[in-house]
């Protein structure tokens, strides 16, 4: 007897494939990311745009990473200004020196990375 799958077999196939994808981490650089230390500002920072990375550098010499997915909702913080790291979905404010909430919904910190400064690189990872 022959294999058929149905369309809406297929659709559920689609939809597993796509979560299983999402999942492994799609869209990361592997376990370490390295970028160049001239790419963060000082009192300033950079969401990175193929990892998982938020990286700030809040006074000259020190830099913190942190996970980009808000812990309120799960979308990507966007922006960095002078309030910290903001994810405009619906508007948490995360401090740039340490990932703490400033201002919610958020009630939990952003999560902490690993920063290792390498002479003129970074090398970033969970």
């Amino acid at each position: 007897m022959p294999f058929e799958i149905t369309r809406r077999g297929a659709l559920q196939l689609g939809c597993l494939s796509v979560a299983a994808v999402a999942a492994s981490g799609c869209g990361q650089s592997g376990p370490e990311v390295s970028i160049p230390v001239s790419q963060v500002p000082v009192g300033g920072g950079v969401i990175l745009p193929d990892a998982n990375f938020v990286v700030t550098q809040p006074e000259a010499g020190t830099f913190k990473a942190f996970d980009k997915k808000c812990t309120h909702a799960g979308c990507v913080v966007s922006q960095l200004d002078e309030r910290g790291i903001v994810c405009v979905c619906h508007n948490s404010i995360f401090s740039a020196s340490d990932g703490s909430v400033q201002s919610g919904p958020a009630e939990q910190p952003l999560g902490r990375a690993k920063v290792k400064v390498d002479g003129d690189q970074l090398h970033i990872s969970a």
